[in-house]
């Protein structure tokens, strides 16, 4: 098992345009590309921040999920159209993550 956190800073005044696209747009396309959503976050010291954490069988996996996203035309065509004023996020933070206590139950 593989577990992948994301976190997105928002460029300054984007971070609703940033979670209504995720929400919209991003999130129904995960299942389609093999991209298990565990959850999605904000923090308190960074409300405009977007965290979220996926799941996959192994890193295999997670790979061939994101190379398959990343080529649908359909999220290309969505994701231009949304940053026709500019960008919606100013960077992003990847950390892939195996668990050392597997057998713990996921709530």
């Amino acid at each position: 098992m593989v577990f992948e956190l994301r976190i997105y800073e928002p460029v300054e005044t984007r971070a609703e345009a940033l979670r209504l696209r995720f929400e919209k747009e991003v999130v129904p396309r995960f299942a389609k590309h093999g991209i298990e959503l565990m959850g999605v976050f904000t923090s308190p010291d960074a409300p405009g921040r977007l965290t979220y954490l996926t799941r996959y069988k192994d890193e295999a996996a997670r790979k061939s999920a994101w190379a398959s996203f990343g080529a649908d035309p359909e999220w290309a065509a969505v994701k231009q159209a949304s940053e026709a004023d500019g960008p919606l996020m100013k960077s992003q933070t990847i950390s892939v993550l195996t668990p050392i206590l597997a057998d713990l139950p996921l709530a």
